[in-house]
């Protein structure tokens, strides 16, 4: 009997077993939403997550964060500020990855910005780069500091105006 003869079956095992662990990990609707996004299609992001009907019982609990925050980042293209919610649901129930934890932060900065809430967003901002160890959005931190430094200069503006 010739063992080798076997190998392409025990590499098409190897292969499905592995497809198996990863879809339990992650779930692969939250995967493809994710490709959508890095693709910029909302639409099609957000079709895939709305197939995941009930996350706390079709999702690990591990999960519920991301999902949340791919929740907000959907919303926030279209209608910014009814995304704080998700936002903020997403900080609650926790994310392992400490750029993801910066991402919703720095979101949340953004949406202060927008009411006008300046010690909110500059609390967010310090936080989203205490969380950013990688660097990854320093450059978008940086930013949203200086447009924060802005919005003082349009507010004396106006009370001069006047």
């Amino acid at each position: 009997m010739c063992v080798f003869g076997l190998w392409g079956w025990g590499i098409l095992v190897f292969f499905i077993g592995a497809l198996i662990l990863l879809s339990y990990f992650f779930n692969e609707n939250m995967v493809i939403a994710q490709f959508y996004l890095r693709k910029e299609k909302t639409a099609e992001a957000e079709k895939w997550l709305l197939k995941i009907t009930d996350y706390e019982k079709q999702l690990n609990k591990n999960q519920h964060g991301y999902y949340n925050l791919l929740l907000g980042l959907i919303e926030s293209r279209t209608a910014p500020l009814k995304s704080e919610k998700y936002f903020k649901k997403a900080l609650t129930l926790g994310m392992k990855m400490s750029h993801n934890v910066a991402l919703a932060k720095l979101s949340l900065a953004g949406i202060s910005m927008a009411k006008r809430n300046k010690r909110e967003a500059q609390m967010y901002l310090q936080e989203a780069a205490k969380d950013d160890k990688n660097k990854l959005l320093a450059d978008q931190i940086k930013m949203m500091k200086t447009q924060l430094g802005q919005m003082d200069k349009q507010v004396q503006r106006g009370y001069r105006n006047y």
